[in-house]
């Protein structure tokens, strides 16, 4: 079994890398403090050819497969959780459901653009009383001749107040619960669909979360993804992509998290010597490294399982579960073994403390991700 990246992956990563140390590293604490998402740092990453992953050649991308995509969110996730979010949401959920379920017309319209980091999407779902639950949600769509109307309302969707185009998932058949989904294109600036307000986080500052509501908004039937009531089956098929990409950006503020922690135990002396010399703390990073590993090997699988048009979805969930409670573990160290300074806002561990917190819960909690497994095995 070869582990290694082809020559293209690491070149690919060594660029964002060098990329997000230049230019996104110097505005990370301004980006968390004014929670604002840097869309100049967004146009820049599609002209450099970053937002065309997944996205064939003939609509601007680079037909890149989840392993490339996965080293993409990894090192943003290193630098900046709040930019690492924007542009999985962009790439995995708004993008997503066009690349594999939409319309030539469509695929020309929105993919073209948002590969060259000119418009931003999103991906619309939870609801204020259904999350997890997506086959009760209470969003409608209506059909009205050549049109749908939709109404309902959405929380907690990133890149919701920036995004140029948002797939809404919407019932349209109230009868059927998931047999009766339908995804739809909504763009910005239609009348009855405006930003009600802007959600004000714990962490992932910079990511924008948004909610969203829906008052008689009109769009065309050709604003329809894919097959009408078939939404249920491509959202499952999105998620499934998004989880292994939420798992690289965990895995991402995992490592940040250890590489702070290793480099303050070694310069920090105790009782005449590096904290790092003792085995309280020596034994708290290498548990934290071997858990790095692991998520990332089960990340990596998931990611070759999906590049190879293999069944994921179990893998995927478990990538999630592993590397989000991982992150969460990680980054509790990292403070520990920081002692008080660690506490101190001025320490980039307590950002990353305040933005692990969300991995157990976005992309479906951990006891969704336990639920996915189960039935993959057969439970």
């Amino acid at each position: 079994m070869d582990f290694k990246l082809s020559e293209e992956q690491e070149i690919f990563r060594d660029s964002v890398r060098k990329y997000a140390r230049e230019k996104i590293a110097p505005i990370v604490k301004e980006v968390d403090e004014k929670d604002k998402f840097p869309m100049d740092i967004f146009n820049e990453m599609g002209k450099l050819g970053f937002l065309g992953i997944g996205v064939k050649e003939e609509y601007g991308g680079s037909n890149a497969g989840a392993i490339t995509l996965c080293i993409l969110i990894e090192e943003l996730a290193k630098v900046s959780s709040g930019v690492a979010a924007g542009v999985m949401a962009h790439l995995c959920l708004g993008m997503g459901p066009v690349i594999k379920f939409g319309s030539e017309e469509q695929k020309k319209k929105y993919l073209v653009p948002a590969a060259r980091g000119e418009i931003l999407a999103a991906l619309a779902i939870t609801e204020p009383n259904a999350g997890s639950d997506v086959a009760n949600i209470q969003t409608t769509a209506t059909k009205d001749g050549k049109n749908y109307v939709i109404n309902g309302s959405k929380v907690f969707i990133t890149n919701g107040s920036l995004a140029q185009y948002v797939v809404v998932v919407t019932k349209t058949n109230r009868e059927k619960k998931a047999k009766g989904v339908s995804l739809l294109i909504v763009e910005k600036g239609t009348p009855g669909f405006k930003v009600a307000r802007k959600h004000d986080k714990l962490g992932w500052r910079g990511s924008d979360t948004a909610e969203l509501v829906f008052e008689d908004c009109r769009v065309p039937a050709d604003a329809l993804v894919g097959v009408e009531n078939e939404g249920f089956p491509q959202l499952m098929k999105t998620l499934a992509s998004g989880r292994v990409s939420i798992a690289a950006c965990a895995l991402g503020q995992a490592e940040s998290a250890f590489d702070l922690a290793l480099k303050y135990s070694i310069d920090r002396k105790a009782f005449g010597q590096p904290i790092s010399a003792f085995q309280a703390i020596r034994f708290k990073l290498t548990r934290m490294a071997t858990e790095i590993e692991a998520a990332r090997l089960l990340i990596l699988r998931a990611a070759w399982l999906q590049d190879n048009g293999m069944e994921f979805r179990k893998e995927a969930a478990m990538a999630k579960l592993y590397s989000s409670e991982v992150c969460q573990d990680v980054a509790r160290e990292a403070i520990q073994i920081h002692g008080g300074y660690g506490f101190m806002t001025e320490y980039d561990v307590s950002r990353i403390y305040r933005d692990a917190m969300l991995y157990t819960i976005g992309e479906g909690t951990s006891e969704v991700q336990h639920e996915i497994i189960a039935r993959g095995l057969g439970l």
